[in-house]
């Protein structure tokens, strides 16, 4: 059962890989996510009308599916050209966008407080997000790093952010 009426989208932001795709498909499920958005080149699944050339098509769907085991069918799921348009929309819907990155301005995960409509977004596995994109959000928040590591794969630390997001009283 999904505690409380807060409603969360996730957007994934020029995330290279499939494989993080199908994770990040599964988890959002797993934790009652409304909506994930794949934005930038970020791959995605089959979609009804797919302008991609078959073989593309083909190939992406089954790498998703080998970390998604079903996700991609069981979540609602779009696939938008530009980012900003997107932020734009969901702030238009009352949605607080939140990017999950380190930065000067970020603030810890855990002293964070969602609103009841967020949406998460989370980036390159390596770059991350690109300061043009930060400028257009309306909070960073980061996930405290212990140890001698700085930063989580993207689709781990998409999972405990969005666990916060859903369990935070």
């Amino acid at each position: 059962m999904v505690k409380g009426k807060r409603k969360i989208v996730l957007i994934v932001h020029d995330v290279r890989s499939a494989h993080n795709v199908g994770s990040l498909l599964r988890t959002a499920d797993g934790l009652g996510a409304e909506c994930v958005y794949f934005t930038g080149y970020t791959p995605y699944p089959e979609a009804p009308n797919d302008e991609r050339l078959p073989h593309i098509r083909t190939r992406t769907t089954n790498q998703i599916h080998k970390t998604a085991l079903g996700a991609e069918n069981t979540i609602k799921w779009q696939h938008e050209t530009d980012i900003y348009t997107l932020l734009n929309q969901l702030k238009k819907h009352g949605f607080l966008v939140v990017a999950l990155e380190q930065s000067p301005a970020s603030i810890g995960i855990n002293a964070f407080n969602p609103p009841e409509r967020v949406a998460l977004v989370v980036g390159n596995e390596v770059q991350g997000l690109s300061l043009e994109v930060l400028k257009q959000v309306d909070k960073i928040v980061e996930i405290p790093m212990l140890g001698k590591k700085e930063s989580l794969n993207v689709a781990v630390a998409a999972g405990i952010a969005l666990y916060h997001l859903r369990y935070q009283v």
